[in-house]
């Protein structure tokens, strides 16, 4: 499975790996090292090479876990210097890209790839201060939405488990559970307190919202390319069209990226025939993909761009632009131009390892440098500071509507 998502430093990161962190500090003997790389009959090339490695440093560990053991205040957690070990050896690549994954991180990341769970469906979070745990979001249809849950009520327990006392990410493991089951949600709104019963079920993550800004102009937002991301998106162009849609504005603004299958599935229901992107390894091995004529999005279109837009987002950018059939509007892209693929072991666990870089289909490589759109635009919100966010004080999305009427009108 290939993924090329990346999380922008204004969006939410998981914590950076220290280099060898606990980990160089460790009892375990060098076969755990070995199976970093080698669970679940993982064969890599470099196995030779990760051989010599193991007989330069296999004394040298030996006698750190001596001092480890010996000296260590406390009692020393072997599983955890073992994990060490392995994130320890994939931070030694000095890519942030190429990581590993304990077995609960990877469920978390597959989640997020997938964008289906089961649980109540709130997006939630964390105030760094008061510790408080906050819904942001609840999606429509949801369990949540049934059970009365809206966004902006501070979560205080699930079954018992305060959400102060607790780190976000196992907070979430407790609302998050099979389906059918229930949990207690204890939550205040508007300085009271109230408890609620909320039944888990299968939650699809929305990655695709949309709307008519006028009479003939369509917008779609697309917040990542998930595996559930195209199904939407056709959806939502679908009813578009049956509105009257004559043309159309893409937000990448806040897309970190996702799946290649994802975004190129997208582009092949966009784009006529032709290469969207290709992919070069180390040893110069291409794989190309590519869109058919069976479909097309015949209408003037405008994307939208920032900073935030990353590595599947712009991929679809860059090809919009190269088979010049829209025109890109905001400011310059992240500039992510490599390939991760996600390699699953036999323990849960797994690791995402830097693959390929990619191209436009014109051939250029945009990583480190991103993408320049046509129109150079900084976001500037036009409401005042009691106003709250609409599509029509949004000074980039305006410009798209007087760039397509001006198309639509010629």
């Amino acid at each position: 499975m290939e993924e090329i998502k990346e999380q922008p430093e204004v969006t939410k990161k998981a914590k950076k790996p220290k280099t060898f962190r606990r980990g160089v500090l460790t009892g375990v003997l060098c076969s755990l090292l070995v199976m970093a790389l080698i669970l679940g009959g993982l064969v890599f090339a470099l196995r030779g090479s990760l051989g010599t490695l193991a007989d330069l440093n296999l004394s040298k560990l030996q006698y750190i876990s001596t001092l480890v053991h010996h000296y260590y205040y406390e009692d020393v957690d072997e599983e955890a210097l073992a994990e060490g070990i392995y994130k320890g050896y994939m931070e030694g690549l000095d890519d942030p890209y190429s990581v590993y994954y304990t077995a609960q991180e990877y469920e978390d990341m597959m989640i997020d790839t997938t964008g289906n769970y089961a649980g109540i469906g709130a997006v939630l979070t964390k105030d760094t201060t008061t510790g408080q745990v906050r819904i942001v979001n609840v999606y429509d249809d949801s369990p949540a939405a049934k059970a009365g849950l809206q966004a902006d009520d501070i979560i205080v327990s699930v079954d018992g488990h305060k959400g102060q006392s607790e780190d976000l990410d196992q907070f979430v493991h407790y609302v998050r559970g099979e389906e059918g089951t229930k949990i207690t949600v204890q939550y205040e709104r508007d300085g009271k307190t109230d408890v609620v019963e909320v039944t888990r079920a299968q939650v699809e993550v929305p990655s695709v919202k949309y709307k008519m800004l006028d009479d003939a102009v369509g917008y779609v937002y697309l917040s990542e390319f998930s595996d559930n991301t195209k199904d939407q998106f056709e959806a939502a162009m679908a009813d578009l069209e049956s509105q009257g849609m004559k043309a159309v504005i893409y937000d990448l603004r806040f897309n970190g990226g996702g799946l290649v299958d994802s975004v190129t599935g997208i582009l092949d229901d966009i784009l006529p025939a032709g290469t969207t992107v290709y992919m070069e390894d180390k040893n110069g091995e291409r794989t190309t993909y590519t869109s058919d004529d069976e479909k097309q999005i015949n209408m003037p279109m405008v994307v939208l761009t920032s900073g935030n837009t990353a590595s599947a987002a712009e991929i679809f950018a860059g090809a919009i632009r190269d088979f010049d059939y829209g025109t890109l509007i905001g400011t310059k892209t992240f500039g992510k131009g490599i390939v991760q693929t996600t390699v699953p072991l036999s323990d849960g666990s797994a690791i995402k390892v830097t693959m390929a870089t990619y191209y436009t289909p014109s051939g250029e490589c945009i990583h480190k440098t991103g993408i320049t759109p046509d129109i150079k635009l900084e976001y500037q919100f036009l409401g005042g500071d009691d106003e709250t966010y609409d599509e029509s004080l949004d000074n980039q999305i305006q410009k798209g509507l007087e760039v397509l009427h001006e198309e639509l009108d010629k």
